[in-house]
């Protein structure tokens, strides 16, 4: 059953997959604090990182959603590839249910509200609404740019491939240890992380911009993120590739954009800058002398 705006919003049976894998991951998630090594801690770090910063607020967020910024293709699909390693869906359904909250944000049509409550907002949504399971006509109305490319389409239907093969790669490498804080902890607190973007940032913080919904900033979910918790920021430019507008406000996923540019791979940068003359904030794009075909000009 769908609302007037064509969007599953309502809450349905249970999603007993996601709700088993929830369970088994917090489970194991627990078990790891028993099996606490240095290569374990270490590992679980540097994924949470790859993850986190490179895959999902890089590559799913700012690059896929948004089309904050542009970089050739194979680095595109490799920034991808690092977000499947959050468990958070295929590629094209996450896109899709970020386009659909910031279309209806805080709104009818809003997958992961607060105002339907905190919990539905963190985690109820996974466990009884849309839970990145759109069907063909909602992928094919909010991603036309993304259903037409075949590695994408392959990506989202086995996203949980690269984390299997990496989960293999773990357990070879340092056995239970490693792998149950590089795989299980890691990706249990990291989902944490990201439901608190929909749920906390629009209940609790501070706001800059009057963006006409409850988007808020929160400098400790921003820590957690690698800078996505600057959510009122973003909200009120949600094509820029900066969320953090002031050098106070830690944004790590931003920095990671301009190390990309500093190389040569980053071009068709959009930033939000503060314009002294009219005192108002307003989007710019950096574009390189060098135009590159390949880099695109979609715009999300």
């Amino acid at each position: 059953m769908k609302n007037l705006l064509g969007i599953k919003t309502e809450s349905r049976g249970w999603n007993w997959r996601n709700a088993t894998f929830l369970v088994v991951a917090h489970v194991a998630a627990i078990a790891a604090l028993f099996f606490w090594s240095w290569p374990a801690l270490i590992s679980a770090v540097v994924f949470y990182w790859v993850a986190g910063s490179l895959g999902i607020g890089m590559g799913f967020h700012r690059l896929l959603t948004h089309r904050a910024y542009r970089v050739p293709k194979p680095v595109e699909y490799f920034l991808v590839t690092c977000g499947t390693l959050a468990l958070e869906g295929g590629p094209i359904q996450w896109v899709v249910t970020h386009r659909i909250h910031h279309a209806h944000a805080d709104r009818l049509g809003d997958p992961h509200t607060p105002r339907d409550g905190g919990w539905w907002a963190h985690v109820g949504w996974i466990l009884r609404g849309t839970a990145q399971d759109h069907d063909r006509a909602t992928l094919e109305r909010y991603a036309p740019d993304l259903t037409k490319d075949p590695y994408y389409g392959w990506l989202n239907r086995y996203y949980y491939l690269p984390l299997v093969v990496v989960s293999l790669a773990l357990f070879a490498f340092g056995g239970w240890s490693v792998l149950l804080w590089a795989v299980f902890l890691r990706v249990t607190l990291a989902l944490h992380a990201t439901w608190l973007v929909n749920s906390a940032t629009h209940m609790w913080g501070r706001r800059r911009f009057d963006t006409g919904e409850d988007s808020r900033n929160s400098w400790w979910v921003a820590l957690l993120t690698f800078g996505e918790g600057w959510h009122n920021n973003h909200h009120a430019h949600p094509t820029s590739a900066r969320h953090g507008l002031r050098w106070y406000e830690i944004d790590f996923n931003w920095w990671g954009i301009r190390a990309l540019q500093f190389v040569g791979l980053a071009r068709a940068i959009k930033r939000a800058r503060f314009d002294s003359t009219t005192a108002m904030w307003r989007l710019v794009v950096k574009r390189d002398r060098r135009r590159n075909p390949s880099l695109g000009n979609a715009q999300a």
